[in-house]
């Protein structure tokens, strides 16, 4: 007998709704005395996944920042924003399924990230030239962020295939964030600044 738990399906399927933005997804539990329904609908899908990720804290800055293109045949959307906490929140996606081990595409997330932050900390003189870079663990403390990426033949490494191996989506990730999220800062130097 197949026994369906609510709560389970009820994650999993918002979790679908937020990584496809504009899809509605209508969930009814007709079993009897339990009768319900929910709707799923994220028309800003991964920005709005922060957000609700976010709930209960206080962010940094009000706007998400929120990089998507393709490279390379992959398809790559990132959303992120800081909150007042102290733990490091990157959740990595491929093709709509988690990768709790992370894998290429989050390295080039964390790698486009640490560099385009010191560059700008140094351009700006945050930081001076005899200091030392600010390390990727500071620059993600506080952060929420969905790594999400589509690609035709995703590969996996390990025992549990729970991590990425693609080495394109590396670059990909690296190559779209680092130029978003640069063009991000010098339009938003307040936000940047904090």
């Amino acid at each position: 007998e197949t026994v369906f738990d609510y709560d389970t399906l009820k994650q999993r399927l918002r979790e679908m709704a937020f990584l496809t933005k504009g899809v509605k997804i209508i969930f009814r539990d007709k079993r009897e005395e339990k009768e319900r329904e929910e709707v799923f609908h994220y028309e800003g899908g991964i920005k709005e996944y922060v957000e609700y990720l976010n709930k209960g804290k206080a962010a940094l800055y009000g706007d998400i920042i929120y990089c998507e293109g393709t490279k390379n045949d992959v398809y790559v959307e990132v959303a992120m924003q800081h909150n007042d906490g102290y733990n490091e929140g990157c959740y990595s996606f491929v093709n709509n399924i988690t990768t709790p081990e992370g894998g290429t595409h989050l390295v080039g997330f964390k790698n486009a990230l640490t560099k385009i932050f010191n560059d700008y900390a140094r351009e700006k003189k945050f930081l001076k030239d005899n200091e030392q870079n600010l390390s990727g663990e500071d620059i993600r403390e506080g952060l929420t962020a969905i790594i999400s990426v589509k690609l035709g033949e995703p590969q996996f490494e390990g025992q549990t295939k729970q991590k990425l191996g693609n080495s394109e989506a590396r670059g990909a990730v690296d190559s779209i964030v680092s130029e978003q999220l640069t063009y991000f800062l010098e339009q938003n130097p307040n936000v940047a600044k904090q």
